[in-house]
């Protein structure tokens, strides 16, 4: 799970993290997340522990020194950098979900479509679309494919829901494309 440390401005964004939780509680999910006790990275980790969910939260060091580390959930791993809690996190994790969030949750979000575009994991990917979050990024996706630069099959890669259940339903029944190099064979002239 990839959110902000951050609430935002609108209060939906801090009750969909909240439904998020209850929806991955309801159906015996386990939340893999970036170990944070702010934000909607805590709402979202809070609502799982309420529920009785288990929570596995990962935070490279210098984060958890500041006090920004969850101390109340399942388990907290503290590894040594970023890169190392993305890996660790991708590892444990069987599919990707953004809620809203700023350039951590953006550059984490498009870090994993792209493994996903070159074949690194075959898991679904997908937003929160909570409030119109992620328009923007679907325009500009939309335009990318447009303008040649995006493959449509890799476009797909990406789930786009308003609710947490909708969106887990869309994993649920989310098959991995054949895998197929297409951004290497040849255009048709």
């Amino acid at each position: 799970m990839f959110s902000g440390s951050r609430e935002g401005t609108r209060p939906e964004y801090a009750a969909v993290a909240g439904a998020l939780g209850r929806e991955l509680t309801a159906r015996g999910i386990e939340l893999v997340y970036g170990g944070g006790s702010v934000g909607l990275m805590g709402a979202l980790a809070d609502a799982v522990m309420q529920g009785g969910g288990r929570v596995i939260g990962v935070i490279p060091g210098p984060l958890a020194s500041r006090e920004l580390a969850h101390s109340g959930i399942t388990e907290l791993r503290v590894v040594g950098s970023m890169h190392e809690r993305k890996s660790v996190m991708a590892e444990l994790a069987d599919g990707f979900i953004a809620l809203p969030g700023g350039l951590g949750t953006l550059e984490e979000l498009l870090e994993v479509l792209t493994w996903a575009q070159l074949g690194i994991h075959r898991k679904p990917v997908g937003v929160l679309n909570q409030a119109n979050y992620y328009d923007g990024l679907l325009r500009l996706l939309t335009h990318a494919v447009s303008e040649g630069f995006i493959h449509p099959e890799h476009f797909n890669l990406l789930a786009f829901a308003n609710t947490p259940a909708e969106l887990l339903d869309l994993f649920a029944g989310w098959r991995p494309p054949t895998a197929r190099r297409v951004w290497l064979e040849p255009t048709e002239t």
